[in-house]
């Protein structure tokens, strides 16, 4: 009886520490990727800078410095010519989405981006990491 309870408490314990995946979340990750991507395109520093977590924001301490490295960087993802949405996963409140890019010169890159709800409901970028895609043409 005591290790049913154990493991009835182990397992309340496990489900309390991940935050339940809700039907909004895919839609809210890919509303601030494709709204950053958005942003870049745009120029809007600022408005790209509204979806970094705040991890990033400690990072990049202004839109400007923030723009100076994704410039830098992350050019498939600055100048990307479109968006496709790959896989998206949860990992412990982390959600993991893969985005298929084109980048001005034609070649296919993968965005693997980490977004996390913030206490105030928002969703927000926590990182990227982009790597070539698999180009057949190229």
């Amino acid at each position: 009886m005591m290790s049913l309870l154990r493991s009835l408490a182990l397992g309340a314990a496990l489900l309390a520490a991940t935050p339940p995946a809700f039907a909004g979340d895919a839609e809210d990750v890919q509303a601030a990727i494709s709204g950053q991507l958005g942003a870049f395109r745009a120029e809007k520093g600022e408005e790209a800078y509204s979806y970094a977590a705040p991890n990033i924001r400690q990072m990049f301490s202004s839109p400007e410095i923030f723009m100076r490295m994704v410039k830098s960087a992350y050019d498939p993802v600055y100048r990307s010519s479109n968006a496709a949405f790959g896989k998206l996963a949860i990992d412990g409140g982390v959600f993991r989405q893969e985005v298929y890019l084109t980048d001005r010169n034609g070649q296919s890159w993968i965005a693997s981006y980490t977004l996390s709800r913030q206490p105030d409901g928002s969703m927000k970028i926590t990182g990227c990491a982009i790597r070539k895609g698999d180009d057949v043409s190229a």
